[in-house]
């Protein structure tokens, strides 16, 4: 692609696509109570220095305790950043290809909802979703992945939602509040029935948010248990039609988590099947019901006429998958699909020239990376670590690979978001320092192979290529790719044995709680489900600040 190509489709043209909306959800705002950041010397950080990464420095004596939440966070992020967990890379942007037939925006937290889709023609008003992969299984609650929720959560429904900004909204609760430290109460809308036909109870609420955090209940381990971190159970409130949810104390942002993750099933239906009939069926209370079940092929829904909100506008939903980009796009352009993932950036003009179709775009919350098994040779060193994230020229990578379609990231969390430690820069690319650190760290001469999901991320395979070309252009280490099926390799992740991950992988994880606990949680502590590091001066830093209130 040319310069005067690529200036034809960069940010700033995405950002007219992106709109208003957008620009808001980007920066963080409305994400559910916890958005705002502060500097470090108004968390009580007070080092406001951005040091040079280096191994072994794990807590510096000059730098003070944190007084707040916020701090903790920010300190930990630094953490992540001086110790390499990760090779940070980064923030995705979310572009899509849109159908003149539908009206529809794009939202931040990348789930596609069908509900807000309303016919735009007399051409019909059934509607085709084109993604780049297809669900793991239709159990809502085993599984951590968006291509699945894509599908899922068009037929069930979670306690409250988030509206297109990140607000938090009711949704099958209409009241809650918070009780004391470690509890608080959720009222259960009334006149609301599963698919089955059985009203939605209590029961049915607290039974579902114990099948996700408890591996005892409903015959499940769920990998969504660090969604709804630091919940501990739930129970019926006796004489009341309402839910009480414990946490192991204070949990600064439950509802922010309730927003964004814990879909509800019904309890008899989950207790009468076995896992495979739940796969591949569907009882939930949304405003789709599902019609027929082709795994790995696609899945139909019809519009549920006594869906407790008004019925959707459209009469069906078809979603289908392609792993190829430009398999998508062709379909878009076909009018095969009235809404397509992750449009490559050079396809971005074609898209938009083309009659009846457009590109509707928002920024990601999701942070793209390689992680690093630091129990295993050669990435139990800081060093080596280090020295992978000096190898690689990630302003090169986000020009020429995604287009400036994207962010450079040098830490776990996000810009905008709650806990984002602003003195803390990307490493630079320095292939001399990666070099010297490579033979600091023992491992001179070390072959490795970074494992790569085809299609899930935008551009994630040439990223992958483009790592693994700096690293092996060191003396001292040969890089390698291998491409994986996305389904395959996120299974190895999610299992929470740290053992079954390969040891260098591109991931990608969507945050929709704009808080950095819910991306270090989960995959940089030594509990997380899909951790690839583990130490005690991390861990401890998390667990401080899921102590305090925060400070919004």
């Amino acid at each position: 692609m040319s310069d005067k190509d690529r200036e034809g489709v960069n940010r700033r043209k995405f950002l007219g696509f992106a709109g208003t909306a957008a620009a808001t959800a980007m920066a963080g705002c409305g994400g559910g109570g916890d958005t705002d950041t502060a500097t470090d010397t108004e968390s009580g950080m007070g080092d406001t220095d951005t040091p040079t990464p280096s191994g072994g420095d794990e807590t510096p004596t000059d730098r003070p305790e944190p007084t707040t939440r916020d701090g903790y966070l920010q300190r930990a992020n630094r953490h992540a950043n001086e110790q390499a967990p990760w090779v940070f890379l980064n923030r995705q942007y979310s572009v899509y290809g849109k159908s003149a037939d539908i009206e529809w925006q794009a939202r931040a937290d990348e789930f596609i909802d069908a509900y807000a889709i309303s016919p735009a023609t007399d051409s019909g008003d059934d509607v085709v979703i084109n993604q780049s992969q297809m669900d793991s299984g239709l159990d809502p609650q085993d599984h951590r992945a968006t291509p699945t929720d894509n599908v899922v959560m068009q037929a069930y429904e979670k306690l409250l939602d988030r509206d297109l900004e990140g607000g938090i909204v009711d949704s099958l609760a209409d009241d809650y509040s918070r009780q004391e430290d470690g509890r608080v109460r959720f009222q259960i809308r009334d006149g609301v029935s599963f698919h089955s036909g059985d009203n939605l109870t209590p029961e049915d609420v607290a039974f579902s948010i114990n099948r996700i955090v408890d591996p005892d209940v409903g015959g499940l381990a769920s990998p969504q248990q660090d969604q709804l971190a630091g919940v501990t159970g739930a129970e019926v409130v006796d004489g009341e039609r309402a839910v009480d949810v414990m946490s192991d104390g204070l949990n600064p942002i439950l509802f922010s988590l309730f927003a964004s993750y814990g879909p509800i099933v019904n309890k008899s239906w989950i207790q009468s099947n076995d896992s495979s009939y739940i796969n591949q069926n569907i009882d939930g209370t949304g405003p789709f019901l599902l019609e027929t079940y082709e795994q790995n092929v696609q899945v139909v829904f019809n519009r549920n006429d006594n869906y407790w909100r008004d019925a959707a506008e459209i009469s069906s939903l078809t979603i289908t998958s392609a792993s190829e980009s430009s398999t998508r796009v062709n379909s878009l352009l076909s009018d095969e699909a009235d809404i397509i993932v992750n449009v490559p950036p050079q396809e971005v003009s074609r898209v938009e020239e083309n009659d009846g179709t457009s590109i509707a775009a928002a920024p990601s919350t999701r942070v793209i990376f390689n992680a690093m098994r630091y129990d295993v040779e050669p990435f139990d060193s800081p060093e080596f670590r280090q020295a992978i994230n000096y190898a690689i020229d990630l302003e090169s990578i986000i020009q020429n690979v995604l287009s400036t379609f994207g962010d450079a990231t040098g830490q776990p969390t996000l810009d905008g978001f709650f806990g984002y430690n602003s003195d803390t820069d990307p490493y630079p690319y320095d292939p001399d320092e990666a070099e010297a650190l490579v033979e600091a760290s023992g491992y001179a001469g070390a072959e490795i192979t970074l494992e790569t999901p085809v299609g899930r991320y935008l551009n994630d395979v040439e990223i992958a290529q483009a790592v693994a070309s700096y690293v092996d252009d060191l003396p001292n280490v040969t890089a390698s790719v291998e491409q994986r099926d996305f389904q395959t390799l996120a299974g190895e992740v999610t299992d929470g044995n740290i053992e079954s991950s390969p040891h260098w992988y591109l991931l990608g994880w969507g945050n929709t709680t704009f808080d950095a606990s819910q991306t270090i949680i989960p995959l940089l502590t030594s509990g997380g489900n899909l951790t690839s590091y583990s130490n005690d001066e991390f861990d401890r830093l998390v667990e401080e600040a899921q102590s305090l209130p925060s400070e919004q």
